[in-house]
């Protein structure tokens, strides 16, 4: 009925047609302004807490394995939109305000650094126990060994699930639009409010992420392919 109520009203056809069209720049600024931004920034502070994180848990030392252990579970045991409403809303409450955007970096970035750091943890788990033993042989420490050795060879094994992290995390910046950061779904809820046109504004918003989660996906395989060269078969 929706749709045939557009095609039989060319007058009504045009007028999406031209808010379509018009929308489609605005959407895409706060795209590469905010949308990518947040998540390429998010992720790269997420991916070094990933790796701290990962490193205390497989620590002799009890009181790092327990305070990432602590932190890895209220992480994942919580939804995310409401890490970022803590962090938005319910911090100035005891005299701490954080703007839009850093708060948004710093709820995704704590997300993003208690899932990777499972994965980094099981990709360096993952590596023999003849590789440690090979780089104390020829004289390494432990620090040496895991710079030199074992993160290189966990890179690779990482490379998978850290991209589907990533582009993860591409999709989940629209709930940034809640704690009013002004990127590509906020603008399409912004300009839908004003013309009453949600299906097709919303619509096109989920067109663009698709294209973007699409061309990461290229990306990615082509970084997985580049990794397998370094694997004998």
């Amino acid at each position: 009925m929706y749709l045939n109520s557009i095609f039989s009203n060319p007058e009504r056809l045009e007028r999406l047609g031209d808010i379509a069209q018009s929308s489609f720049l605005p959407l895409i600024e706060a795209a590469v302004q905010f949308t990518l931004p947040l998540s390429v920034i998010s992720f790269i502070l997420g991916l070094f807490l990933a790796v701290v994180t990962a490193l205390a848990r497989i620590s002799t030392v009890r009181i790092f394995q327990w305070i990432a252990r602590v932190y890895v579970s209220i992480i994942r045991g919580t939804p995310l939109l409401v890490q970022l409403f803590i962090l938005f809303y319910g911090l100035p409450t005891v005299g701490v305000t954080i703007d839009p955007f850093p708060a948004a970096v710093i709820g995704f970035s704590l997300n993003v650094g208690a899932y990777a750091s499972e994965v980094i943890r099981a990709a360096i788990l993952s590596i023999p126990k003849g590789q440690w033993e090979a780089a104390d042989t020829i004289g390494m420490s432990y620090s040496q060994a895991l710079r030199r050795v074992i993160l290189p060879q966990a890179s690779r094994v990482s490379v998978p699930p850290l991209s589907n992290t990533f582009i993860s995390l591409v999709k989940d910046t629209s709930l940034a639009a809640l704690i009013l950061v002004t990127e590509m779904f906020r603008v399409a809820q912004q300009i839908a409010a004003t013309n009453y046109e949600f299906l097709l504004l919303y619509g096109q918003a989920a067109l663009i992420y698709w294209v973007i989660c699409f061309l990461l996906s290229l990306v990615q395989g082509r970084l997985e392919n580049r990794f397998d060269r370094y694997v004998s078969r």
